[in-house]
This record gives structure tokens, C-alpha cells and sequence, in this order.
């Protein structure tokens, strides 16, 4: 959880500092997404359950940072960016996110496509052998039977 708060804050100092040296935020394009990744992230392990009180201490603390610069950032994209920025900032953060889960739910899709194959190749093999060790049991069977 700090290296997540630890990169958004990296990031969004880089911002602030696109902000002063070039009254654009579009000049920090790099640096917004990659405040949003660990934003997203750290949201995503302080809503998982468990931990110490000292954690959710740290977990509170780190979201509460994370409110304040937000509040700077839409600050920042009112009054350095173009009109409408801000509302297209969290439209995009609903698309992306929306994606992110859409991609998350198609590789855990894939991945039990590929277990159900290899289950299948597993009974088929099992089957073939059964029925080949079946047949070999008879044919022993009926050769010891014509012996006799």
C-alpha cells in the first residue's frame, strides 16, 4: 500500500511541477495516468478485507492524502486546463476502470476455458485407457477361455 501511495504522490508532484513550468496540464499526460493506476490500486487494497488497526490506520491516512490532491488536481484542470476537463477527467476514469474490469473478467474467462480443455483431454485420455485396458482384460480373458 505505501509503494502505491508512494508512486501517486510521485506522480502528482510531477503534475504540480508540469503545472508551474508550463501552465498546462496536458503537459503531464504521463503523469495522470499514472497517478490514476496507483490511485486505483490503492483503492483496490484498502477496500479488501483484513489487516491490523495500524493498517487501517495507514490505509485511512493514505486516502485522505489522496482526497486533498485530487482536490488540488481538479483545482489544477479548472484553472490550468480547458473548460469541461475535469468532467472528461472522470469520464475517463469510469472508461478505463469499466476496461480494467472488463479485461480482469476476460483473462479469469480464458483461464477457466483453458482448465475446462485440459479437463476434458483428461477424461478423454482416461476413457481411452480404461476402455483399451478393458479390452485388453477380454481379450486375455476369451484367449485364456479358448486354451482351455
Amino acid at each position: 500500500m505505501l509503494l502505491e501511495l508512494a508512486a501517486a504522490n510521485a506522480a502528482f508532484a510531477v503534475i504540480k511541477e508540469a503545472v508551474q513550468h508550463s501552465g498546462d496540464i496536458m503537459a503531464a499526460g504521463d503523469a495522470l495516468f499514472r497517478y490514476f493506476d496507483s490511485k486505483a490500486e490503492l483503492q483496490r487494497k484498502a477496500n479488501e478485507k483484513g489487516g491490523s488497526k495500524g493498517s487501517d490506520l495507514e490505509e485511512f491516512m493514505a486516502l485522505e492524502k489522496l482526497k486533498q490532491q485530487e482536490a488540488e488536481l481538479k483545482q489544477m484542470m479548472i484553472y490550468a486546463g480547458r473548460g469541461g476537463m475535469w468532467d472528461d477527467w472522470l469520464a475517463f476514469q469510469v472508461k478505463v476502470k469499466k476496461k480494467r474490469e472488463a479485461d480482469k473478467r476476460e483473462k479469469i474467462l480464458r483461464k477457466q476455458r483453458i482448465l475446462d480443455r485440459i479437463k476434458d483431454i483428461f477424461m478423454i485420455i482416461l476413457v481411452i485407457v480404461l476402455l483399451g485396458g478393458l479390452g485388453l482384460i477380454i481379450g486375455f480373458a476369451i484367449w485364456m477361455a479358448r486354451d482351455v
